[in-house]
C-alpha cells in the first residue's frame, strides 16, 4: 500500500513538471512557477511516504 502512495505522488510530479514544461515553452511564465511548485510539493510528499515505518 505505502509503495502505492509513493507511486502515485512521483507520477503526478512528473505531470506536473511535465505541464511546466508545456508551460514555459508558450511562455506562460507564471503558470511554470506553478506548476514547479506543485510538483516539488508532490514529490515531497512522496519521499515523506516513503519513509514513513
Amino acid at each position: 500500500m505505502m509503495k502505492d502512495k509513493v507511486k502515485y505522488w512521483v507520477e503526478l510530479s512528473d505531470y506536473d513538471y511535465e505541464t511546466a514544461i508545456a508551460m514555459q515553452l508558450s511562455r506562460r511564465y507564471l503558470y511554470v512557477g506553478f506548476m514547479c511548485h506543485q510538483s516539488i510539493e508532490k514529490i515531497l510528499k512522496a519521499y515523506y511516504n516513503s519513509s514513513k515505518r
